[in-house]
């Protein structure tokens, strides 16, 4: 198995963060998710360049964590590794 560079990965933002600790669900569905899907979520909302479209896609995120979505639709994948 090839080893998984830590820098290779996006930090939580705080706003993402509280969000996942606000509902206890999705942050449920967060721990059960791998890093690599975990890593493309966070990109998925950092790379939004207006402000509405983070906060659409940090709350689609949640919604979508909690029905058991494990990464987000539509999205190509990290573009960052």
């Amino acid at each position: 198995m090839q080893n998984l560079k830590k820098e290779k990965f996006h930090t939580e933002p705080i706003d993402f963060k509280k969000a996942l600790n606000a509902d206890s669900k999705s942050k449920e569905a967060w721990g059960d998710i791998t890093i690599l899907a975990r890593n493309e979520w966070i990109c998925w909302i950092i790379s939004a360049k207006k402000t509405e479209t983070r906060e659409r896609r940090l709350e689609r995120a949640i919604e979508e964590l909690k029905t058991g979505k494990k990464r987000p639709c539509c999205f190509a994948g990290c573009p960052h590794r």
